[in-house]
């Protein structure tokens, strides 16, 4: 690798303080990498700004040197999104975040893109709010809305496109713009929300978001219900959906995730395959539903449904199905973690889950299946022997099997984990013509391709330092 340009180390130097560039060989090894089983790749320089005005300035210089640049919040996404393949420099904005503004009576709040979700929801529990993006990690809100995000409550309040009212976006020239206001609606002009959000750091750096926020329910409730089969369980989901019962989580955990469950959250749950459930309203209101639901999954061969109204008790059900992809590391030593990640029709879902069921077990690879199933999102948790080339081979065979017939029923290869590299062969595919609309979009805000290259889009670029 080539050393890093001194004159461009200089020129950030003069527009950052001493500790806010380094080229230090440890930092670099940290923006190297995600959580995703795809190749490290370092970074040439690391810096760190503290404003809007220095993530302009570093752009600015960037696009002066032809430089490829990367945002990165925390590193925890599963697709290569922020692995510079082409090194030059990554734009940590762990320094970036402030809570700016809480809007309570508007029910908005800005920050910035290094705020992470938990840091949000703890200043927002004074105001009586929460943010509702719930996707496991504690990620930071910029590098959630640069891949989409959702999760476990999407089924209810939406994904991150949903709730981002406004974003501020520094471009490939160093120019900075607003995408959006605080309006609760808006016919004039192009949707420049919903371009931005889930662009992966390709179109422009998030700086300040302002984003859309909830009251605290009066009441929740979760639950855990067990089922013979898996389609029991899928088919129990479109039911509770059907009758209208308005559910904020619903989460699949098949009969080996919930083994691994067991052993890592030490449970003693039933270990078939699995609904998890939470509920928001009103006392009233929640007893209705609860009855309700008990109802819809009897008719489905329910084994056992469990309440929990107690916070403490609902939390250990929540943290066992956010750590089950820890609870597949610690219990496979000496493996990486791969997770596929497809969105379906609801009606297509069980045939979906049953396929790939069928094929991990066919191809002989260790793992299970999870899923967002209200909103027809689900996973193979994979673990894989990176230095096994046909236990690797095997797993790509899956990934794309799975992805293939998602795709064949008009669902897409990715419901919230982003295109990253992991995803970029089936973009075709998925888009057909329209994806040279978004490579004309790219080449028009990016003419040189320096911010985040070759993800999202096969898009080359010469190599400068």
């Amino acid at each position: 690798m080539e050393a890093a340009s001194v004159n461009l180390i200089n020129a950030l130097k003069e527009v950052l303080s001493e500790n806010q560039v380094t080229e230090n060989q440890t930092v670099r090894e940290l923006h190297g990498r995600d959580e995703s089983y795809h190749a490290v790749s370092l970074p040439d320089i690391v810096v760190f700004p503290e404003t809007t005005q220095q993530v302009s300035e570093i752009v600015k210089l960037a696009n002066k040197y032809k430089i490829p640049m990367v945002p990165f919040g925390l590193g925890s996404s599963l697709e290569g999104h922020i692995i510079p393949y082409h090194h030059g420099i990554t734009i940590d904005f762990s320094l970036m975040n402030k809570i700016l503004e809480v809007r309570e009576n508007d029910f908005l709040v800005k920050v910035q893109p290094g705020v992470t979700r938990s840091q949000l929801n703890k200043e927002l529990k004074k105001y009586g709010l929460f943010f509702s993006v719930d996707p496991g990690a504690d990620a930071t809100l910029g590098g959630m809305a640069a891949t989409n995000a959702s999760g476990t409550t999407s089924v209810k309040y939406g994904v991150m496109r949903d709730q981002v009212r406004d974003l501020e976006v520094v471009l490939a020239d160093g120019s900075i713009i607003h995408t959006g206001n605080l309006a609760a609606k808006s016919s004039s002009g192009y949707h420049l929300n919903g371009l931005f959000v889930g662009s992966e750091g390709t179109l422009g750096c998030f700086t300040e978001l302002t984003l859309r926020v909830y009251g605290i329910p009066e009441h929740v409730m979760a639950a855990r219900a067990s089922f013979p089969a898996l389609n029991h369980a899928v088919e129990a989901v479109v039911s509770i959906l059907q009758s209208g019962v308005p559910i904020a989580r619903v989460e699949l955990v098949d009969e080996p995730s919930m083994k691994q469950v067991n052993l890592y959250s030490d449970t003693s749950y039933n270990e078939a395959p699995t609904l998890f459930l939470e509920f928001h309203g009103n006392e009233a209101g929640l007893e209705q539903d609860v009855e309700f639901t008990k109802e819809i999954v009897a008719e489905h061969n329910c084994l056992d449904i469990e309440f929990e109204t107690d916070n403490a008790a609902r939390n250990r059900l929540w943290e066992a199905r956010h750590n089950l992809a820890y609870a597949y590391i610690q219990g496979n030593p000496g493996k990486k973690l791969m997770v596929t990640d497809v969105c379906l029709p609801i009606s297509e879902l069980s045939g979906a889950i049953h396929n790939a069921r069928e094929a991990v077990d066919f191809l002989g690879l260790t793992g299970g299946i999870v899923g967002h199933v209200g909103d027809g999102n689900y996973h193979v948790l994979l673990m894989i022997d990176n230095k096994n080339q046909e236990e690797v081979k095997r797993a790509e065979q899956l990934n794309e099997q799975i992805v293939l017939y998602a795709l064949e029923r008009k669902g897409t290869c990715t419901g919230e984990h982003g295109v990253g590299v992991g995803k970029q062969k089936y973009q075709k595919k998925e888009h057909g013509n329209s994806l040279f609309v978004m490579e004309k979009i790219k080449v028009a805000l990016d003419p040189d391709n320096i911010l985040n290259p070759s993800k999202i889009l096969m898009q080359e670029r010469k190599r400068v330092m």
